[in-house]
């Protein structure tokens, strides 16, 4: 009994109060200039509006600084960045890593400054990448990393993964906690869930399988970046039938894949090739589920530090992000574009999707089979190609399609390689194309329905 005195007013109010703020920003959905949106991406629009012209200039900077930064302290391993855990992680990276953020400022800098290759800073390559892309990405990444402690540090995800555990072991196979990597992913983005399940493996929380199956899977896109993306086919009008078909096309992937090599060849044991053990997921007897989850989470919310601690970690989530992510994204979406624009090769790879697509009754096949490969590159890139394609009904299945297909190589793809969770890049395009096929037919069933 004695566990019980800490969860005491201050304790209950530590746990509703910010779970509260955070369900209201991240999850409440209202109506703004004509369409759904939720909180975090209007005020994200805000800081855009706000800064303005100063936006592309900023992340040039930042992209910039991050390549001068890594190469320094590659090459000289300065101590006050090698003995800073955080900024060691950040800025001492495998030089696969410093290649990909030289290669990144090069492009910004050629763009920014319009000089150089036109196919690198072409209106359809970098220049699209740099004034479309990155600054809506930096924007929503300072609100989203700053406020999501208010879902992780308060006990809400314990909540939610207690009540949750009786359906992720019978439908996925997962342990319950994994939920909480889920809805990390869905409501925050998918590189936070990336993060939660490589620390969770190398704690011996999840199996190699359970880790590469969570990572492929589970790593959802957040509801701010669905925004984005539905934004870019210009059907936002959509959003609430756009986000439950995205939803519903990824529970059948996040069902059928996993049982499928190369995911089901995973093997059962743990980072230290122990096998699994006893499922400790049991609920202590005389406890429901619901009264067992909240004691877990007033038990998160009474460690969860004062505003300083939460402060520090939606600054490290934010620093993380931005120094992180933008400048691969401007490398490996460039790049991508730039093969996408003046190469024929992902033509000829979605080429076997033009008779699935005729199958599926779905209008301009051949324009829309351009797409659907190209997203293994960067999620973005197919919502990019299709604002030319005519037909409304092929524009949403090509944005739910993207959003569904879950791996691409300038975020969630590159942030597996460099966990340590057990999935090598050719792995990965197996596991992308099996969720395209997986997925396409549902979302075009559910875009006959609607259009």
């Amino acid at each position: 009994m004695a566990k019980k005195q800490n969860y005491n007013i201050k304790t209950i109010l530590t746990f509703i109060i910010p779970s509260l703020i955070g369900l209201l920003l991240f999850m409440t959905p209202i109506s703004y200039q004509n369409a759904i949106t939720i909180p975090i991406a209007i005020i994200s629009k805000g800081l855009q509006a706000f800064l303005g012209d100063f936006l592309t200039a900023i992340v040039t900077a930042i992209v910039c600084l991050t390549a001068i930064a890594s190469v320094i302290t590659k090459r000289l391993k300065p101590a006050f960045i090698t003995q800073q855990h955080f900024l060691n992680s950040l800025l001492n990276v495998s030089a696969m890593w410093v290649i990909i953020r030289v290669i990144g400022a090069a492009f910004i800098l050629l763009t920014f400054a319009q000089i150089g290759p036109e196919a690198i800073r072409s209106s359809n390559t970098g220049a699209l990448v740099l004034n479309d892309l990155l600054p809506v990405l930096f924007c929503v990444f300072i609100f989203a990393g700053m406020l999501l402690p208010l879902l992780l540090n308060f006990g809400l995800l314990e909540l939610f993964g207690t009540l949750l555990t009786k359906l992720m072991r019978p439908v996925f196979n997962l342990p319950g906690r994994s939920a909480i990597d889920c809805m990390a992913s869905w409501l925050g983005d998918g590189s936070v869930g990336i993060l939660m399940t490589s620390k969770q493996y190398e704690s011996r929380f999840y199996t190699q399988r359970e880790a590469a199956v969570i990572g492929t899977t589970f790593s959802a896109v957040s509801i701010t970046f669905s925004l984005v993306v539905i934004s870019q086919v210009k059907l936002e009008h959509m959003f609430v039938p756009f986000y439950l078909t995205v939803c519903f096309a990824g529970i059948m992937a996040a069902i059928i894949v996993p049982k499928l090599p190369p995911l089901s060849w995973k093997k059962d044991i743990y980072i230290d090739e122990t096998p699994r053990h006893a499922d400790d997921e049991m609920i202590p007897a005389g406890k429901s589920v619901f009264s067992w989850g909240l004691e877990q989470a007033l038990e998160r919310a009474s460690k969860a530090g004062g505003l300083k601690h939460t402060l520090n970690d939606g600054m490290k989530n934010v620093i993380d992000m931005v120094f992180g992510v933008i400048p691969v994204v401007m490398a490996i979406g460039t790049l991508a574009l730039i093969v996408a624009e003046h190469t024929p090769i992902f033509d000829y790879l979605g080429m076997p999707f033009i008779p699935l697509l005729e199958l599926l009754q779905v209008p301009e096949a051949t324009a829309a089979s351009k797409t659907i490969v190209v997203g293994f590159a960067d999620m973005f890139l197919p919502s990019i190609l299709a604002s030319s394609i005519q037909s409304d009904m092929t524009r949403f299945i090509i944005a739910a399609m993207s959003v569904t297909q879950l791996i691409y190589m300038s975020e969630v793809g590159a942030l597996l390689i460099g966990s340590k969770i057990p999935v090598n890049i050719l792995e990965l395009f197996v596991v992308f194309i099996l969720r395209t096929l997986v997925t396409l037919p549902i979302i075009a069933g559910i875009a006959h329905l609607i259009f």
